[in-house]
């Protein structure tokens, strides 16, 4: 059985969860959270980068200057390129057909491996929270100070409605992200290294590691 310590607001430790050790012995896939996090990537985009080519371009249609008799190279047309304010070339266009599909079963995987490994490797904890306990930016800084996580990157899980002064002592604290459990995807668990999981939310966690049948 893999242990997580658990720790109340000042940084104390009060006891341990454990994990069953079978939710935790996957396979790594690799490839499967590189796909998964590059669609997450590809899917925030909105593909609306815009550029206007010379044809596009609102300004006179008169000739820069006579073809011949001035030594000058030859010019068509005040929208080439070479003019201030002229076409762009090879700029970008609207793509808007830029979604890319992520099955069900492909983001759970990934993102119980994510988690799995976190727990695995020992960069998780379980902290007791009474919510109303939780009054200043201060208190916040001391307890991840006590639990030496002050200066890493924590992805802190909870269950919504739980966190609500928690999250807002936490605004000011580089490094940290708190959210919802059941709203957590590959990228915020990939941009951490550390998981601290409010104790509301340990049952999601098993949860999300258990793999059936259904849940693959």
């Amino acid at each position: 059985m893999a242990t997580l310590k658990k720790y109340d607001i000042d940084g104390k430790e009060i006891g341990e969860e454990s994990i069953d050790d079978k939710n935790l012995k996957l396979v790594k896939n690799s490839q499967l959270i590189k796909d998964y996090l590059v669609a997450l990537r590809n899917n925030a985009r909105q593909w609306s980068a815009n550029t206007k080519g010379r044809k596009e371009i609102n300004r006179t249609g008169a000739k820069p200057h006579r073809q011949k008799g001035l030594g000058r190279a030859r010019q068509g047309s005040f929208g080439a390129p070479q003019y201030k304010g002229g076409g762009i070339v090879f700029g970008p266009k609207p793509k808007f057909d830029q979604h890319v599909k992520v099955n069900k079963k492909e983001r759970k995987a990934a993102i119980r491996s994510l988690i799995a490994e976190r727990i695995a490797v020992g960069n998780a904890c379980i902290l007791k929270l009474s919510d109303d306990k939780v009054e200043k930016t201060k208190q916040v800084s001391k307890f991840l100070d006590a639990i030496k996580l002050i200066d890493k990157r924590v992805l802190v899980l909870g269950k919504s409605g739980t966190f609500n002064n928690l999250k807002r002592c936490m605004r000011n604290i580089p490094k940290k992200a708190l959210i919802d459990v059941l709203a957590v995807n590959g990228y915020n668990l990939a941009l951490s290294t550390n998981l601290i999981i409010i104790d509301s939310a340990f049952d999601d966690i098993n949860t999300i590691l258990i793999k059936s049948e259904k849940n693959q």
